[in-house]
């Protein structure tokens, strides 16, 4: 399984069914040590209150002071149990939203990366080889004796082409077997070739085909009009003769089928006279390895491309065309989002609760309403921008939340918790200045709450 579809390393996911089993475990045994706690402090009360029989007035002062707190705790335990389920199963369901979208930002950088780094059809120069006799020299041991001799032995040596004019139209056939891109090529060139040697006429010209390829056709090597033939099957280099001092061209043409990048690749070779003419007949077409081309003609979605060298030019790196992608920005910000959700949601009901009284039902709505607005904006973030998305889902956030308050006043005040405890800090993470969203934010809760509570500019006790 490769990395980016294992999600983010160490989170649990409740699509794995080891883990949900897990969570129900530890969730089965903390909710029984719960349950034992709770259990136990009532039966304290009720053996203190039981000594106590024999004193009649002390009984009832006890009983009837911790019976009251007793109904307030478990009151109140109803409401934090709530919370608690609630921030717990908030922070599974992010947490698996995480993986899940860590997951799909990964696939996505894959498949660019791939249509940038992955297959291409790569097209090397051509080579015009030849064998010549060259004197050398060795020792050997004749009789006892140490002999040097002298000899002749045959070596390849390679002729430089002094001209070269190509030719490539490439189409573009997209989505085919889950491959981003797959090019169609058109290869003519033409090169000239000088014998500038005096006593050798016997050459060998070796053109191999594209590598990379997955499909070859009508692969062709003339000369003058006249097709050359391989001696050996699979061998790409071809026999001709040219005299001291006479010039002949060699075309070479093709199509193939590859990608989704075609490059040309002088194998440290000089060029001379050299003219590449790339015709790319889609759009988004783009220059490969940076070696800018000497003019470039877009008509439509056509890009012509050429490429001059003129006298002894050396070229290090393959060149060509590829098709060009917007860049992936932005990512892990969803995810990270969506780890910190759990907090963003504690911190709104804290202001909730602060500010209005909070019934069990409530709490419960409100909690739905929050992780399925960022349930929403998890999926909507993949087609639009997340700023504008958020933009969106925080009018819908705003418009469910107003009827939280019993009346207007009220629901007013569940607006401002909502703005400085939900939509601020969600719109926060997603933008490059979280800090500074994050602090107004955090800054404009506590100013409400020190308005509400301590200079009564806004107390909705009597409207209650």
């Amino acid at each position: 399984m490769t990395p980016y579809t294992q999600g983010i390393p160490g989170l649990p996911d409740l699509t794995h069914p080891h883990e949900l089993i897990k969570f129900g475990e530890q969730l089965l045994q903390g909710s029984l040590l719960f349950v034992f706690l709770i259990v136990s402090l009532g039966v304290a009360i009720a053996l203190i209150s039981f000594s106590l029989r024999h004193n009649t007035s002390e009984q009832a002062v006890f009983f009837g002071e911790w019976s009251i707190r007793y109904s307030q705790l478990l009151k109140g335990l109803q409401h934090l149990s709530l919370i608690f389920i609630l921030l717990v199963t908030g922070f599974f369901l992010t947490s698996t939203l995480g993986n899940r979208y860590h997951h799909w930002e990964q696939a996505k950088v894959a498949q660019v990366a791939e249509s940038v780094a992955g297959d291409k059809l790569e097209q090397n120069a051509p080579q015009v080889r030849y064998i010549t006799e060259e004197p050398y020299s060795y020792t050997t041991q004749v009789n006892g004796r140490i002999v040097k001799v002298n000899d002749q032995q045959k070596v390849t040596r390679y002729l430089t082409l002094t001209g070269s004019n190509i030719q490539v139209k490439i189409d573009q056939t997209v989505n085919v077997q889950n491959r981003s891109a797959i090019y169609n090529t058109s290869y003519t060139a033409d090169y000239k070739v000088v014998n500038q040697l005096s006593d050798i006429k016997n050459f060998f010209f070796e053109a191999p085909p594209p590598d990379g390829y997955s499909l070859l056709s009508g692969y062709k090597v003339e000369r003058d009009g006249s097709r050359l033939k391989q001696i050996n099957l699979g061998d790409y280099g071809f026999p001709f003769q040219l005299e001291p001092g006479q010039e002949t061209t060699i075309r070479v043409s093709y199509q193939a089928q590859g990608g989704p990048r075609w490059v040309y690749n002088a194998s440290n070779q000089l060029l001379s006279q050299f003219r590449l003419t790339a015709t790319a007949n889609f759009s988004n077409a783009d220059f490969a390895s940076g070696i800018v081309p000497d003019d470039i003609k877009a008509d439509g979605d056509s890009t012509k491309f050429t490429w001059i060298f003129d006298d002894n030019v050396s070229v290090r790196n393959p060149f060509g065309v590829f098709t060009s992608t917007k860049p992936i920005g932005k990512t892990g910000i969803i995810p990270r989002l969506l780890l910190l959700a759990p907090a963003l949601f504690l911190w709104w009901i804290l202001l909730l609760y602060l500010s209005i009284p909070m019934t069990l039902k409530n709490l419960a709505i409100a909690a739905g309403i929050f992780f399925a607005c960022l349930l929403t904006l998890t999926y909507m973030a993949r087609v639009i921008n997340a700023e504008i998305a958020w933009l969106m889902i925080s009018l819908i956030l705003l418009g469910l939340t107003y009827g939280l308050g019993a009346n207007p006043r009220a629901a007013i005040a569940v607006i401002i918790c909502t703005i400085a405890g939900a939509i601020l800090p969600v719109f926060g993470l997603l933008i490059p200045f979280s800090g500074l969203t994050l602090s107004l934010s955090g800054l404009l809760s506590v100013a409400w709450l020190a308005v509400h509570h301590w200079y009564g500019l806004y107390n909705l006790r009597g409207e209650r």
